[in-house]
């Protein structure tokens, strides 16, 4: 299993104290053979856990600049004309998808071009699937623009469990079609405002497979 960069830290953590836990079970319970038995069992288990959240699976990405690409692992939960207030101001096509704590948590650039608008919000934790997650929530806005104008954006919204997002872009700067764009911790959600008429692929309760599913067709 090959981990992700983001979860160094977590993993050190979760082994120390799993390991400080084991320790001291040891020392101090003696005579208690099967609750020894049941902590390391309960430790195995909880490691594996932490380890499959941060896991990072191969994925043959095939570039196609007339698409937009699934940025995450989930499932379609909203698809919906709405306007999107923070950058563009008017209306547009939301498209969101859930990510639950056993999906992948890599998100991937949805399209090739450039980054035109990165911030960061600090914000609460309600739950992902919550409407007001989108505006009330952590999260970072991200808009890409193509060369023939045409922009979408793309939002990480932390979840009820979600306390940190890493993002990788800055203003101004190009990126490529299925590079890594950051990674959320623990359950979270990701939202697309693409131009209305873009041709969406994918319906509501569909799961997506981030780099790889089609989410929609750009306008020619």
């Amino acid at each position: 299993m090959t981990l992700h960069k983001e979860g160094k830290a977590t993993i050190s953590i979760t082994l120390i104290v799993l390991i400080a836990i084991n320790i001291i079970s040891f020392l101090l319970l003696d005579k208690f053979d099967i609750l020894k038995l049941v902590i390391i069992i309960f430790s195995l288990i909880f490691l594996f856990i932490i380890l499959q959240f941060f896991r990072s699976p191969y994925r043959k990405i095939v570039r196609d600049e007339t698409v937009i690409i699934a940025p995450c692992d989930g499932k379609v939960v909203v698809i919906e004309e709405t306007t999107e207030h923070e950058y563009f101001k008017d209306k547009r096509i939301q498209v969101s998808i859930f990510m639950s704590p056993i999906n992948v948590h890599i998100n991937w650039y949805p399209i090739s071009g450039l980054l035109k608008y990165v911030k960061y919000h600090k914000g609460k934790y309600l739950v992902a699937w919550d409407p007001k997650a989108s505006t009330e929530n952590e999260r970072t806005t991200i808009v890409i623009e193509k060369e023939h104008k045409t922009a979408i954006l793309v939002r990480q919204i932390a979840g009820a469990l979600a306390k940190r997002i890493v993002y990788y872009g800055t203003e101004n700067h190009m990126v490529k079609q299925g590079a890594e764009l950051g990674f959320i911790k623990f359950g979270s959600r990701v939202d697309l405002y693409l131009p209305l008429g873009t041709k969406i692929n994918v319906a509501i309760g569909e799961k997506t497979k981030g780099g790889i599913t089609v989410i929609a067709e750009l306008m020619k």
